[in-house]
């Protein structure tokens, strides 16, 4: 036990189902605490037992309102920090402006350094939370940070819902999830392919770059036949019958460009992973891809389901069989519009597990393997 001090869990109102089945798993009442909002939109917080000498997890999701619960999570650390908790580990299960983790374009901000130095100034003395966009985002922190996987309970599944899942394909809808796919094809013994997509800007650019350097050659067509490159882009990688402007809803279809799927789906299952999904263009772009490529069924498994615009009618709407998603975010709503193709994955254990593991001061090894303990799903 923590220097002999008991467990105090605490939380906002971005996601009380997710509390309450952590406080139910580890036998601990969630802290009695007000947080309201004044007339003027401020967010005011009472916390109603003494947190002093105590070992705090504030459970809170990075979802929905994204800013006021980023706020309820900073006001919640601060009120404890200032109330002499002796230990204060924020649990997040989706980290809010996790996208924005680097500076790819002139003057943009890296946000997801700015929230770990709130939460950090706020009081914050650790953090857990589960499938980080980007893995630096633990070295924006000077605190530790505990960030588990869904892969084990995303596992479970395959092997237990997915008929012929010994046959079946890994599939990453973007370069960017090359290693979290790999991983996970290697620990069921599969195969794996990856789509590699691009953007149309950088067609534009390539383009005018390799007219200028033709004009000045006086030789396009050599130039083109010693480019295999450029060839690919501009006939097969017309995604099989994908037409890069088909309007597809949710990011402007100007920016969506050739994709090219590396490695052989025809008559296969295919699980499609990817660590979340927002407006779903780059899965839809994915899933068309897939069909006429030859895949037989496709699953779409995600970590974090944020469905940005109440898109499940659209999501459903696509080629595919169960979209699976974790509770990182309230689901049940969306679930009732989903037309039982939705299916939710359980966190609640293994973030109970991590808060108990963390309290004791024990290992999380277990946590990020197979062994870890089991969840639910609905």
């Amino acid at each position: 036990m923590h220097n002999g001090n008991s467990i105090k869990l605490l939380t906002g109102n971005s996601h009380v189902e997710l509390a309450q089945a952590i406080a139910e798993r580890l036998g601990v009442p969630l802290l009695p605490c007000d947080v309201t909002t004044f007339s003027n939109g401020e967010i005011n917080v009472k916390i109603q037992q003494s947190v002093r000498d105590e070992d705090v997890f504030i459970i809170q999701s990075g979802c929905s309102d994204v800013n006021d619960n980023l706020m309820e999570l900073l006001i919640l650390i601060s009120a404890c920090r200032t109330a002499s908790a002796r230990r204060i580990t924020a649990v997040i299960p989706c980290y809010p402006y996790a996208r924005q983790d680097k500076k790819d374009k002139s003057r943009a901000p890296i946000t997801a350094k700015l929230v770990a130095n709130m939460l950090t100034t706020a009081g914050c003395d650790h953090v857990i939370t589960i499938d980080l966009h980007a893995g630096q985002i633990q070295g924006f922190f000077d605190i530790p940070v505990d960030n588990l996987y869904s892969e084990p309970i995303m596992i479970k599944y395959i092997k237990a819902e997915i008929e012929g899942w010994k046959d079946a394909i890994i599939v990453s809808p973007d370069a960017g999830g090359a290693k979290r796919v790999t991983n996970m094809a290697d620990k069921l013994g599969l195969d794996f392919a990856l789509i590699h997509r691009k953007r149309k800007s950088r067609y534009r650019d390539q383009g005018s770059r390799d007219s200028q350097s033709q004009s000045r050659s006086g030789s396009t067509n050599q130039s083109r036949r010693q480019s295999p490159d450029f060839r690919i882009q501009l006939s097969s990688l017309q995604m099989n019958g994908i037409e890069p402007d088909a309007p597809v809803r949710g990011e402007p279809s100007d920016e969506d460009g050739m994709e090219l799927l590396v490695g052989n789906v025809k008559d296969k299952t295919v699980v499609l992973v990817d660590d979340m999904i927002d407006t779903g263009v780059t899965v839809s772009l994915a899933t068309r891809l897939l069909k006429d490529a030859g895949a037989a069924r496709i699953f779409l498994l995600a970590s974090h389901g944020l469905f940005a615009d109440t898109n499940i009618p659209y999501l459903m709407s696509l080629p595919i069989e169960r979209l699976v998603v974790t509770n990182t975010i309230p689901q049940l709503a969306n679930q009732a519009a989903s037309d039982n193709k939705l299916v939710i994955l359980d966190v609640s254990a293994i973030l109970s597990e991590s808060i108990r593991r963390s309290h004791n001061g024990e290992s999380f090894g277990i946590l990020f393997g197979e062994g870890g303990p089991m969840e639910n799903r609905t």
